[in-house]
């Protein structure tokens, strides 16, 4: 655990396991300490950088709003100060939003990009229903980390899942509460999400790229990462069947190893899992 100040915002950053760089991007209101749960797949293979984007967690939660370019600065700057000059970058939801400015303001960075459960925005975009929205802006005040995550499940994970698993609520508020979070720096993180929109730039993006989305995905529908594999050059797509926007947590071992085997082998281990636009 540690922390690097560039100038601007200090950022709360941890590495762990030893191997190519692997730069991991947490979404929306989310620590880096969220992606726990695919580290144990990881770490023998990468060293593995995490951290808590701006707004939220132990780094600082400066005045907005923020946007998607702000964030990725933040990330180049956190691999500035930590000597980084090229890396593996892995972005889920928001944070595939961020994964995707930092690979196009900084591609000499950028070794090679995973997209999960994410979108270019703009007006191409496909917003998630109106349940959806109505769901994901009620207050938040005076209710706990458990409330707030169980509260939020009918647009994390698929049908059933949470019946199988409700041990996935309390490991997330455990996180959450490990690493508080002011509300409005999630309210800056949404200013920059509804700000997002690199929909016509996709082509500049040189990285090798694999875009990962789960098919039952309400919050972010999977036709966005159509959209994504079809416009960035060259992309993969793997498409997750059963799967919602909580990939992280419904299919750790297969989202890990797709990292894995992509970053390290360039291509899918599991090719009976990939979609049939994968190209």
């Amino acid at each position: 655990m540690a922390e690097i100040d560039t100038g601007e915002i200090s950022l709360f950053y941890e590495q762990f396991g030893s191997g190519p760089d692997l730069l991991l991007i947490m979404g929306l209101g989310a620590p880096g300490n969220m992606w726990e749960p695919v580290l144990p797949y990881l770490t023998p293979h990468f060293r593995v950088t995490t951290f808590d984007n701006r707004g939220v967690g132990r780094s600082g939660c400066p005045e907005g709003p923020y946007t998607m370019a702000q964030m990725a600065r933040d990330a180049i700057a956190l691999l500035d100060a930590l000597g980084i000059e090229r890396t593996h970058v892995v972005g889920i939801s928001m944070g595939g939003m961020i994964a995707q400015h930092l690979a196009l303001e900084a591609p000499e960075r950028v070794e090679r990009l995973v997209l999960a459960a994410t979108s270019a925005g703009g007006p191409q975009a496909v917003r998630p229903e109106p349940w959806v929205i109505e769901l994901l802006t009620r207050p938040r005040a005076g209710k706990s980390s458990l409330e707030l995550i169980r509260e939020a499940a009918p647009i994390l994970f698929a049908p059933g899942f949470i019946e199988r698993h409700p041990e996935v609520l309390t490991e997330i508020a455990r996180r959450n509460d490990e690493r508080p979070t002011a509300p409005e720096g999630v309210q800056n993180q949404i200013l920059a999400i509804v700000g997002h929109d690199v929909a016509d730039r996709l082509r500049e993006i040189t990285a090798p790229t694999l875009v990962v989305t789960g098919d039952a995905d309400v919050l972010v529908p999977p036709q966005n990462s159509a959209h994504l594999a079809a416009a960035i050059p060259g992309a993969q797509q793997l498409v997750l069947p059963g799967v919602a926007h909580g990939l992280l947590h419904e299919a750790t071992e297969r989202f890990a190893e797709a990292i894995r085997s992509f970053c390290l082998e360039g291509q899918l281990a599991e090719p009976s899992l990939a979609s049939a636009t994968e190209g």
